[in-house]
């Protein structure tokens, strides 16, 4: 492990799963909030590496999921066709303090768990490599 593992804050991520399916995470959160500061669903989408398609299906699907609309769109203006609704910006708002509380209440099991991990330990390389076709066995170097 490296000497940030140990040092820096682990980051904690909150997905809110309702009972009905629904669901509201950091990508439908983040992408709400690159819309209020792009003004629009592709200028948003290309700043945080996510496709149009799939930018306009989470704004859809965020707008069936709630009773009132997160952004409203303005077709034609050039440059700032997308606005966040003032409820778009309470669920940013709701959801990143449900964030702040959640991270606020975990900090000493998540400190403990830090404390606790193995010096040694690279992402990736707790699987055995597989030995290639063209590989050598033991047998066949020896003799």
């Amino acid at each position: 492990m490296t000497e940030d593992a140990r040092t820096t804050d682990p980051r904690l991520f909150l997905r809110i799963d309702f009972a009905d399916g629904r669901k509201l995470g950091p990508g439908k959160i983040t992408l709400l909030e690159a819309i209020r500061v792009h003004g629009s669903i592709l200028s948003a989408a290309k700043a945080i590496g996510m496709s149009y398609r799939r930018a306009w299906l989470l704004i859809d699907e965020l707008d069936r999921m709630f009773d009132a609309k997160v952004i409203v769109t303005y077709p034609g203006r050039r440059g700032a066709g997308t606005e966040v609704t003032a409820f778009g910006a309470r669920v940013i708002a709701l959801y990143r303090a449900s964030e702040r509380q959640a991270a606020k209440a975990t900090r000493a099991s998540v400190d403990e768990l830090r404390a606790s991990l193995a010096v040694e330990f690279r992402p990736g390389s707790d699987e055995e490599e597989e030995p290639s076709e063209t590989a050598e066995t033991p047998a066949q170097q020896a003799g």
